[in-house]
């Protein structure tokens, strides 16, 4: 019987699994910044919350969503600023 396999081109299972561990990593690492955001955007709910609101009710008084909005922006520039911050100290770290 004739060997077929030295006549096509076959990834070797090794490049293959490499392949499908690299994908899994990256699928996780996708999986974890979901996450992250999501605890974040919880965070964000909860001291807002807490500083936001007296007494819950059936409508959202403008005084509440004003101060609502403004507690979410601070965090997200607050957040956005240690990010960047963070990013700048690797990148001199790294030269």
């Amino acid at each position: 019987m004739a060997d077929f396999s030295s006549s096509f081109d076959m990834p070797s299972a090794g490049s293959s699994e490499n392949a499908e561990a690299a994908e899994l990593q990256r699928l996780i690492a996708v999986e974890q910044q979901k996450a992250q955001f999501q605890a974040q955007v919880h965070n964000f709910t909860d001291v807002c919350w807490d500083k936001c609101m007296d007494k819950p009710s059936s409508k959202l008084d403008s005084r509440t969503e004003t101060c609502l909005v403004s507690c979410v922006e601070r965090f997200i520039d607050t957040t956005l600023t240690i990010t960047n911050r963070f990013t700048q100290m690797v990148q001199k770290g790294a030269h």
